[in-house]
């Protein structure tokens, strides 16, 4: 066993270097907000992030996380998360919720690096998360609302 640092705390886990990020946090630690969607980095739905920057958890391999802070949905905080999730229930923008998490990663890391993201901005870096739902004018106006409440 090696430990990673998850969400701010080093942690142990058995499994190999080659192993996908995305089931050593849900097979073997059990933090489920991750989600598994694609298995291609397709969809966004496994997006957590890599010293910062979103990263598909599907295709990612342990090792990469090795040396790195990895946080996940569960571990999400901060005044862009917190202003995100207060605009998401503000707006309603859940429908099914499955892939929201990878919602709330892309959004927090786009307005940690821009503060008032413009349409086109927002598009651009939300446009590897699939809504099956088609909520993508809520997810839009929602980042617009935590950029103002910053």
């Amino acid at each position: 066993m090696s430990p990673i640092r998850i969400n701010g705390k080093p942690t142990e886990v058995g499994a190999t270097d080659d192993t996908a990020l995305l089931w050593v946090l849900r097979g073997e630690l059990q933090m489920t907000g991750t989600k598994f969607g694609c298995g291609m980095a397709l969809c966004g739905a496994c997006t957590v992030h890599l010293d910062g920057e979103p990263t598909r958890a599907c295709v990612t391999p342990l090792a990469a996380a090795r040396g790195r802070e990895l946080t996940t949905i569960e571990g999400l905080a901060g005044p862009q998360a917190q202003a995100l999730r207060a605009a998401w229930i503000e707006l309603d923008v859940v429908q099914c919720g499955y892939c929201q998490g990878g919602q709330l990663m892309a959004a927090s890391a786009l307005l940690r690096k821009i503060a008032r993201p413009t349409d086109a901005q927002i598009d651009a870096a939300m446009a590897g998360n699939l809504c099956r739902c088609g909520t993508y004018p809520r997810i839009r106006a929602a980042i617009h609302l935590a950029a103002q409440s910053l």
